[in-house]
């Protein structure tokens, strides 16, 4: 259900059309899957990046050189497509009045008829914009929900309060930003089950030493912000989902505090974090309104699953399911 939930807003947000209305992003998102999959997926190719051999050899370059084929060709054809559409419009760079309605793609069309980055953008551009969209805008938030609802499931006096707080606020028509424990659930989720576990991978421009260790120029670094998230020098108790540990506290998940980095930090974090966490809010909140939730017949919350699996994302291990229960509001008349 997320995963369904996660490629329909990103297709609506990048194309204007949900998946089920577009023949073209039907055919791309499991090519994206390959792309994860083949990311996530252990290869010798990563201990011998050298060696044009062991790419012949296990298949890794023409499996990924036939996928790049196949997502170029869908991508500009959605391209293609758009320019069609604005240049039968009235206006090329205003095909939608105002800018209301328009897509991701739209937008860089704009960019790109109106020179605004004063450098060369062309479809090739656009196309790895999209792409890193789906790559990075879908997956990353569908499985921080994922998460997010089975801690909830696991820890049922913390789904009463977030539900509490959740249905207080709806009915009284007050805002999202009124939900102060979700906010709290939200981080915590992120503390624990950090979208990325390994951050995009760094290289150093210069050796420098770092806490008495000697990096040398040139080394590749990777962040293991899973493992920062459980150490027990920053958090007290780190594998138990606590969402008070961040009462009265100022770590946020935003770069400022290195403890707490699930998006990176600097200039190179996460660009996408504030559409993720706004869909990552409305979902939640969507579904704790909505539904009672309760696990399958014979599982108690002792006893949930919560076991991971590894790869560019740490997803569960294996599939989340619960019973949603419809919630009646009672007002009073």
């Amino acid at each position: 259900m997320f995963v369904s939930l996660g490629t329909t807003v990103t297709s609506c947000v990048a194309f204007g059309k949900a998946r089920k209305d577009d023949h073209q992003v039907e055919l791309l998102l499991p090519l994206i899957d390959q792309i994860m999959e083949t990311l996530g997926g252990f290869s010798l190719v990563d201990l011998f990046p050298s060696s044009k051999l062991v790419g012949l050899l296990t298949g890794a370059h023409s499996s990924l050189r036939k996928v790049h084929a196949a997502v170029d060709v869908i991508l500009e054809a959605i391209i293609s497509d758009h320019a069609a559409r604005r240049s039968t419009s009235s206006s090329a760079t205003n095909s939608k009045k105002d800018g209301d309605g328009e897509d991701v793609v739209d937008v860089l069309l704009s960019i790109k008829e109106n020179n605004d980055l004063g450098i060369p953008f062309t479809n090739e551009e656009i196309k790895a914009l999209i792409l890193q969209i789906f790559l990075g805008g879908t997956d990353t938030w569908t499985v921080a929900v994922e998460w997010a609802m089975s801690e909830l499931m696991k820890n049922p006096w913390v789904m009463k309060k977030a539900q509490e707080e959740v249905r207080q606020v709806f009915n009284s028509k007050e805002k999202m930003d009124q939900l102060p424990y979700l906010q709290l659930v939200v981080k915590e989720t992120f503390r624990l089950h950090p979208p990325g576990p390994l951050l995009v991978p760094r290289e150093s421009r210069e050796t420098v030493e770092i806490d008495g260790y000697q990096i040398p120029a040139t080394t590749k670094v990777i962040i293991n912000a899973w493992a920062i998230g459980r150490d027990p020098q920053h958090w007290t108790e780190p594998e138990t989902f606590h969402p008070e540990r961040f009462l009265d506290s100022s770590v946020d998940f935003k770069g400022m505090d290195f403890q707490l980095i699930p998006f990176g930090a600097g200039r190179r974090a996460c660009p996408g974090i504030h559409y993720g966490i706004s869909i990552i809010n409305i979902v939640l909140a969507n579904l704790l309104y909505h539904f009672d939730w309760e696990l399958p017949d014979g599982i108690t919350h002792q006893d949930f699953d919560m076991s991971e699996k590894f790869g560019v994302e740490v997803t569960r291990k294996n599939d989340l399911l619960l019973v949603p229960v419809p919630y009646i509001p009672h007002h009073p008349e």
